[in-house]
């Protein structure tokens, strides 16, 4: 059902659904995928974004993956992988969410707000997802896959080569510079349970380690493995399309 919403909402929101290239039939659906559990208490998880993020994330992946079958008919399982798992994962949600200004329009309660929430990457690409899931049930698999393709077919051009999984590329140029296999350890965990954000440290043998931080421990490990990749001149930012695993 429709939630009754004010005339400064509707135009709030019809605002956003006009940079997602979308017209809504139920505004309501938009305002859900942008309101975050602190502003509504934790009893009424099904009126904050986290079922439309969890389905928006589905149909991310289908979309991008019929892409990527039809962009590279010839190329084998491990490639088509690795390239779903660049444009799919967080980063990627979070840098489409920037493109489109979500940030200030997001529902948040005051201590969320006042942490910087609106700027938080494990905020901004859960949004994203549950945008996509708004789309999804307001306007059809067409209007949602629309979408997805306007913003996510140019960052698939962007990767020349298939990209690597950074964890992987450095334990096989580690091995093959004589060293033992980089370790990875969490410095610390911090933020809430439904928001936490990892730092992690990864060191090889006779290199200094490297930080960096994410939503998730396997996230925070990507990124400290590209970091030290780029910071030792096996791979550049070119090398990698302009994109990072941080």
């Amino acid at each position: 059902m429709s939630e009754r919403l004010t005339k400064a909402e509707i135009a709030r929101l019809e605002d956003v659904a006009g940079r997602l290239g979308h017209r809504f039939d139920d505004l309501s659906l938009l305002k859900r995928a942008m309101t975050h559990m602190s502003i509504i208490g934790d009893k009424q998880s099904g009126e904050s974004y986290q079922r439309l993020e969890f389905q928006g994330d589905r149909v991310l992946a289908l979309v991008v993956t019929d892409m990527l079958m039809a962009e590279y008919p010839h190329a084998n399982e491990g490639e088509l992988a690795r390239r779903l798992t660049a444009l799919v994962r967080n980063e990627t949600c979070v840098e489409v969410a920037r493109e489109l200004d979500l940030g200030p329009n997001i529902y948040l309660g005051l201590g969320e707000a006042g942490s910087g929430g609106r700027r938080k990457k494990a905020i901004l690409g859960d949004v994203c997802e549950a945008a996509i899931a708004a789309i999804y049930q307001d306007g059809g698999f067409e209007a949602a896959r629309d979408f997805i393709m306007r913003f996510w077919k140019p960052k698939m051009h962007r990767y020349n080569q298939a990209q690597r999984d950074s964890k992987t590329e450095l334990q096989e140029w580690a091995q093959g510079n004589g060293h033992d296999v980089p370790d990875y350890r969490i410095v610390r965990r911090s933020g809430p349970d439904h928001a936490p954000e990892f730092l992690v440290s990864v060191a090889v043998e006779g290199i200094e380690p490297m930080l960096a931080a994410g939503a998730s421990k396997r996230t925070a490990e990507h990124a400290a493995a590209y970091r030290l990749l780029l910071r030792e001149g096996v791979i550049t930012e070119e090398d990698e399309g302009g994109a990072n695993n941080e």
